[in-house]
């Protein structure tokens, strides 16, 4: 007897096939070391854009973490899955029920004699499926995994709504730096406009010069407006994201907006896994693995046990009789019409997604990480060039003029020279905030930074090779 039963047993686990792994190609493997490596590792803390020394930038993060909708929401879906794994969880524990029943009744007995009767009934029951193969504790384990992902998706969403906010504030003071520029250049173009204006009435300068310095004058003057548009734009975006109506954003003017920031010039690559969305794609490998477990375990019998216990009264009785119940069933699938195969080869097709998912998020990840490293690299070089440009026009600039001045060359030439320097001057105030930006980027590549206790210890303090 006891053969055949463990015989049945196996010939339904068989039903079920052997376990498929993960495919292999959606294995991968870190790099060993990063292109753009270079210098001493230093840490990062999780607060990296209070770096920038600004007080008003901390401030608005702040506001946007505590009034953003979508984190709001995100929070709502953590709890949701909190409840599905105490729901999940509480499949796993006995129930334990009280009934009570009561009734009055006439009946006839078997001398043809009428007989009233007043019953009632107390029983407490109790139910408990013995989970003999894992299925309930593969599903437990699978609203785990499905808690922590959808913890780590609002990390994902906090760690991009901070980046986005830093990001958005640097390109509002980048803005405020071109309209200084521009204040700047309408002033100095405005005394030009009318020391050109009194020597042309004084006969020392042509109609040309006093049409081309008028000209050179509202050019600037035109660029006042549009860059005041785009602050008036980017401080209503950077509002909505605070979880506030569109509105002007303070700032402290006293703060120059330069702060050079400790950048990470080599770090291991298996630290990625401390970005939360590569977190979130692990643990969803790990949901739908599980729920695959529970999918083979389905084809394995249940074993339910039950028991009750109480008492019936009845005024037909003199005393209380004591009523029980102790009971199990074992009830094992033999024909379901190709459900369970069909369920066991969906968690096979949702797990392999989650594989291929879990991947992408990675090279996603290590692209990331290379590109804002190079930006970072590229647009440093770029920059120091940039200020031998300024330097370079702010030379010919001057020359131009002490020619004009001194009559050997056209107002034209001086004209040419200014605006020049104009644009090399928008050119490196732009280039030093897309520098800025290209630190948040490798901030948000690294999930937000990283710190010493995250390294392993026998990492050494230089990138090797």
């Amino acid at each position: 007897m006891r053969r055949g039963a463990l015989l049945a047993l196996l010939a339904l686990q068989a039903c079920a096939g052997p376990y498929r792994p993960a495919p292999r190609d959606a294995q991968i493997a870190p790099p060993p070391q990063w292109r753009q490596e270079q210098g001493a590792i230093k840490p990062i803390a999780d607060g990296w854009w209070r770096g920038f020394g600004d007080p008003a930038l901390d401030r608005l993060v702040a506001q946007a973490l505590a009034g953003n909708e979508d984190l709001k929401i995100a929070a709502a879906r953590i709890e949701e899955a909190r409840a599905q794994l105490r729901l999940t969880d509480a499949r796993r524990l006995p129930t334990l029920g009280l009934g009570l029943s009561g009734a009055s009744s006439r009946s006839v007995n078997a001398f043809g004699i009428g007989v009233d009767q007043e019953q009632g009934q107390a029983a407490v029951s109790s139910a408990y499926e013995v989970d003999l193969f894992g299925r309930l504790r593969q599903s437990s384990e699978a609203a785990r995994a499905d808690l922590l992902a959808t913890d780590e998706a609002r990390d994902v969403l906090r760690l991009s709504l901070i980046a986005t906010v830093v990001d958005g504030y640097i390109g509002l003071r980048a803005l405020d730096s071109r309209l200084a520029i521009v204040n700047e250049t309408i002033a100095t173009r405005g005394k030009e406009r009318d020391l050109v204006h009194r020597r042309y009435l004084a006969g020392y300068a042509s109609l040309l010069d006093e049409r081309q310095a008028a000209a050179a004058y509202e050019a600037a003057a035109r660029l006042q407006p549009a860059t005041q548009r785009a602050i008036r734009a980017r401080e209503n975006a950077l509002s909505v994201l605070a979880g506030a109506t569109p509105g002007p954003i303070a700032r402290d003017d006293e703060v120059a907006f330069a702060a050079d920031i400790a950048i990470p010039a080599a770090l291991p690559s298996h630290l990625l896994r401390q970005r939360p969305d590569i977190a979130e794609a692990e643990s969803r490998v790990a949901a739908a693995d599980h729920r695959l477990g529970a999918a083979r375990a389905a084809f394995m019998p249940q074993l339910q046990l039950s028991a009750s216990g109480g008492a019936a009264v009845s005024t037909l009785l003199s005393n209380p009789i004591t009523v029980f119940n102790l009971g199990g069933s074992l009830l094992a699938p033999l024909f379901e019409g190709g459900r369970l195969h069909a369920q066991q080869d969906l968690a096979v097709s949702r797990r392999d997604q989650a594989a291929y998912a879990y991947r992408a998020a990675v090279l996603q990840a290590f692209r990331e990480v290379e590109d804002a490293m190079a930006g970072v690299a590229f647009l440093s070089a770029e920059a120091e060039t940039a200020q031998r440009e300024v330097a370079a026009d702010q030379a010919a600039y001057a020359a131009a003029r002490r020619r004009y001045d001194a009559g050997y060359a056209s107002y034209l030439e001086q004209l040419d020279s200014e605006r020049a320097l104009l644009g090399a001057r928008i050119d490196e105030d732009d280039l030093r905030f897309q520098r800025l930006s290209a630190i948040v980027a490798l901030y948000r590549s690294l999930g937000g930074g990283w710190s010493a206790d995250l390294m392993p210890r026998d990492y050494p303090a230089q990138p090797e090779g």
